[in-house]
């Protein structure tokens, strides 16, 4: 089953030129078989992504995508957005009462497009505190080029972390790109949160 684990809508995100509807057929004309609304900071109501999960007869989740000060992180089963959500530690600890899960989205994208030494900057951030915080690694990013995917990905060779794949859809061209390939069938979030954590997955790129 593959799902994109990680898009944006209009209003809720201001940058994204897509609104859900829109977002849902895309998916589902390009083969995708799920795909999951992660806001930036701010999350969907359950009711409102059943509705629209049952009028489109398509599976639709919700995350959050959250800015903290170590990176931005997609985060499933929190309700709310609250003060403290810029330290990646108090994430863990509420995503940890609900049984959710974390994933480091697009790793230290901005410092690998400009950064002329990325083999001392991949020993350098190895050694961050937030790998020992997160579920997964997001590898494949549909917005991020070879370079810095790449980079993701040598990340979580070295660290021996689960990669997965998300579009990062802001516009109609960015669906179909990256997505994750789960290994059983997910109907509701109990099962893809159950599956990120046994790490049955792997990231696909669509293009």
């Amino acid at each position: 089953m593959i799902i994109d684990l990680h898009t944006h809508t209009r209003p809720y995100s201001d940058d994204s030129h897509l609104k859900p509807e829109e977002l849902i057929k895309l998916a589902k004309s390009s083969g995708l078989d799920g795909i999951c609304f992660t806001e930036h900071d701010w999350h969907w109501k359950q009711e409102d992504i059943d509705r629209l999960s049952r009028e489109h007869d398509f599976p639709v989740f919700r995350g959050m995508e959250i800015s903290s000060e170590e990176g931005h992180l997609l985060v499933f089963s929190l309700d709310e957005y609250k003060f403290g959500m810029h330290h990646a530690k108090f994430i863990r600890r509420l995503v940890d009462e609900v049984g959710g899960a974390i994933i480091l989205a697009h790793p230290y994208r901005r410092q690998v497009k400009y950064n002329s030494n990325p083999d001392h900057l991949l020993d350098t951030v190895c050694e961050e505190r937030i790998f020992d915080l997160v579920d997964a690694v997001e590898i494949l990013n549909g917005r991020s080029n070879d370079k810095e995917n790449g980079f993701a990905q040598e990340i979580c060779h070295r660290l021996k972390l689960g990669g997965v794949g998300g579009s990062d859809a802001h516009s109609p061209s960015d669906i179909p790109s990256c997505a994750t390939e789960f290994e059983k069938r997910i109907t509701g979030i109990e099962e893809l949160l159950t599956e990120l954590k046994a790490g049955r997955f792997r990231a696909v790129d669509l293009r």
